[in-house]
């Protein structure tokens, strides 16, 4: 999910060279979304992943 944020993150890099700014605004929001939803799921996978394992019973 992190290469799609960076991919359109160059999209729009690439959009706002070239003055197409519809595209880059769009190709920026999908950036951004993607990189905050990355953010969310490493943090919850930081969070589950460091349960203390249960002991055999």
């Amino acid at each position: 999910m992190l290469y799609w944020a960076v991919v359109f993150l160059v999209v729009a890099i690439i959009a706002g060279i070239f003055g197409f700014t519809g595209i880059a605004g769009v190709s920026v929001s999908i950036a951004k979304v993607l990189f905050f939803v990355f953010i969310v799921l490493f943090v919850i996978s930081l969070v589950l992943g460091r349960r203390t394992p249960t002991p055999p019973v």
